[in-house]
């Protein structure tokens, strides 16, 4: 009998997906600079120090953008 993957586990892979400042800067179509002054500002979505790289986890990225639509 196969079993299928559940919907939870998805959610779940995604949680502990990371992103770059490159990706950000990519998806949001800014220079990595701003990306970086977002951050000396603490504007920008929460950033992880993981041995020497910055990364930011897609939920945390995710969450900072809906709270910055403007509706």
């Amino acid at each position: 009998m196969a079993t299928t993957p559940e919907s939870s586990d998805t959610a779940k892979a995604a949680d502990y997906q990371w992103l770059t400042p490159k990706d950000i800067c990519t998806q949001l179509q800014i220079p990595e600079q701003t990306f970086y002054q977002w951050r000396v500002r603490h504007l920008g979505p929460r950033a992880y120090r993981i041995g020497r790289h910055l990364r930011i986890s897609r939920t945390d990225y995710d969450s900072w953008l809906s709270s910055r639509l403007d509706i």
